[in-house]
């Protein structure tokens, strides 16, 4: 009689209940009878190792969620940035997982934008010109009178000591606003030419004495050869009389100029062109004078000089 029971693979021992029933020798249907269990200290792990396996028997595979959390097997996971729910009919669009960025700008909208810049400088340049011009005009018309301390009477051509026509014009002028009150003091001012006996300013110092100004009422500035050197010799006088305001008398035309630079140099001065003489008798002389005086203004400002454009008996 064969002993029963023992190890499997024992010589002579016949297989007993225990070992009939082991998984290796007789493995169990999924789903029938019991569920298997694990194979000892050698068997596959119910952890990372069944999950990372895809081919894993459906016994050893993870179990499914039970009870109220549970989702059945025909219900779609649920959203994950669900909203509240929309009205039949809407179409939603469809999600992406990043926002977009800025889109950034065609190059094209700065071409147009330098474009535009550069229009606007050359219209700007090409527009400046033409309102000088006009400023040039606006102020040959202004006539200020206001009360200030002295009248300064800008030199123009003289020949031995008697003033041209021009020049003649301006004196006449500042007689008149001296008889009215408009300022104490009249200043003539210019200097000489190479090879003249007098300057225009003691060319107009004489003149005015001889039209009945009192001498001790005339001061004469005999230096300066164009307006920006006059306005410097006039300038040290206002300072060395503590003056600060003046009433230019020059041609209509010229008025603009010569305020530019006596109000560069320190002196608040307002404009009172004489009204006669051939500066301002012909239409096209008129036009030759603002022209001229709108070139000088932005020789001025551009070189900070006087320019070198002279008109006969100017």
């Amino acid at each position: 009689m064969r002993p029963r029971g023992g190890r499997l693979g024992h010589p002579g021992v016949l297989p007993g209940p225990a070992v009939l029933h082991h998984p290796r020798v007789h493995p169990r249907r999924p789903g029938r009878g019991r569920r298997p269990g694990p194979r000892g200290p050698r068997g596959p792990r119910r952890g990372r190792r069944a999950r990372r396996a895809p081919g894993l028997h459906p016994a050893l595979r993870p179990r499914p969620a039970r009870g109220r959390g549970a989702l059945r097997p025909d219900t779609p996971p649920p959203a994950r940035d669900a909203g509240p729910p929309e009205p039949p009919g809407t179409a939603r669009p469809p999600r992406r997982g990043r926002r977009p960025g800025p889109t950034p700008r065609p190059r094209r909208r700065r071409r147009l934008r330098l474009r535009w810049i550069v229009t606007a400088l050359l219209l700007t340049a090409l527009a400046l010109p033409p309102a000088t011009w006009g400023w040039v005009w606006y102020t040959a018309r202004q006539d200020d009178r206001a009360a200030t301390d002295a009248i300064v009477v800008l030199g123009a051509s003289q020949y031995n000591g008697v003033p041209s026509p021009v020049f003649e014009a301006r004196l006449r002028h500042a007689q008149v606003l001296y008889l009215e009150g408009v300022a104490p003091m009249i200043v003539t001012v210019g200097g000489k030419q190479p090879g003249d006996n007098y300057t225009e300013a003691a060319a107009g110092r004489n003149w005015l004495v001889e039209v009945g100004i009192p001498a001790d009422r005339i001061i004469a500035v005999e230096e300066g050869s164009d307006t920006l050197q006059s306005v410097r010799a006039v300038s040290a006088v206002f300072s060395d009389n503590g003056w600060d305001e003046a009433t230019l008398v020059s041609d209509p035309w010229h008025s603009l100029r010569s305020k530019v630079m006596a109000s560069d140099h320190g002196i608040e001065s307002g404009t009172s062109p004489s009204r006669s003489g051939p500066a301002v008798i012909e239409r096209r002389t008129q036009l030759w004078y603002i022209t001229r005086e709108t070139a000088s203004l932005w020789y001025y400002w551009i070189f900070n000089d006087s320019s070198d454009i002279r008109v006969n008996a100017a």
